[in-house]
């Protein structure tokens, strides 16, 4: 085992590179957590510096081993039902609102393994009489893919549901047979609701048609600075409806939300005027 050093100048690359594709930025503070994130990556590829990663990285024609090192370097913290207060308004503000078209369109933007968006199926079964009459569609996104496939199979452990009431599981979950005892699936019925799409937040377009509800993007943006912020915050606007909601994490702030015309409905909730 070798135990690798990164120059300043080897870290600003990085860091520069990073932030241009994915708009998270690394300050000096995180050039211990750089290291120890991708040292086992160096190790796998049989590189002995960060010089070499890092012209490995620009050099591949693909951005394969790009997006490998964002899977790594990119924390991907999440549970079900995190933050309940967005699920709750979901339910009893959202949903009523739009009980005489019965259709919603949400994306949850910053998916990682997916707690998130079936959280968001499971609260809008739930909440419906006949589900089955309503059309609801669910855009479930990362930049990291990774996390994206984990997300899609739907498969966790026991321990990710463990505070989850009995009925919630009994109702969406199913134990997995044969060598996976510890792992449980979601039911297809929750599952279909939702689509997982890599999605670049920092790409000028994305690859949605109709106009949104509802945006998830909650505990990303903490990751970017004002201007990455900024720039994000219009194009969400322009994604939703009028009258739609953003939903942002507890540990983030919309000070930019009056330049954005977003107004607020209460702590981490935003509406884009009618």
């Amino acid at each position: 085992w070798m135990d690798y050093t990164i120059t300043d100048k080897e870290f600003q690359c990085f860091s520069n590179l990073i932030y241009q594709q994915s708009g998270i930025a690394l300050s000096g503070g995180k050039k211990a957590l750089l290291v120890s994130r991708l040292s086992r990556r160096l190790r796998e590829l049989g590189l002995k510096t960060f010089r070499a990663y890092y012209e490995r990285v620009v050099g591949e024609s693909s951005d394969g081993e790009f997006t490998r090192m964002l899977d790594l370097v990119s924390t991907n913290k999440t549970d079900f039902f995190r933050e309940p207060r967005h699920f709750e308004f979901l339910r009893n503000q959202i949903l009523p609102e739009l009980q005489h078209i019965k259709k919603i369109r949400i994306w949850s933007a910053g998916c990682s393994s997916g707690e998130e968006p079936y959280s968001i199926a499971i609260t809008i079964h739930d909440a419906l009489i006949s589900p089955s009459q309503w059309d609801c569609k669910i855009l479930a996104s990362d930049i990291s893919t990774r996390v994206l496939d984990k997300a899609a199979s739907g498969i966790y452990d026991l321990e990710r549901v463990r505070d989850l009431p009995g009925e919630v599981i009994r109702r969406h979950f199913i134990r997995e047979k044969g060598e996976r005892l510890d792992t449980i699936r979601v039911k297809p019925h929750i599952s279909n609701m939702v689509i997982f799409r890599r999605i670049n937040l920092m790409d000028e377009r994305y690859p949605i048609k109709s106009l949104l509800d509802v945006i998830f993007c909650r505990n990303v943006m903490i990751y970017f600075d004002r201007m990455v912020q900024e720039r994000l915050l219009c194009k969400f606007y322009r994604y939703l409806k009028p009258g739609g909601y953003l939903f942002i994490g507890h540990s983030e702030t919309l000070q930019l939300a009056q330049q954005h015309q977003f107004y607020y409905v209460e702590p981490t909730i935003y509406r884009k005027g009618s």
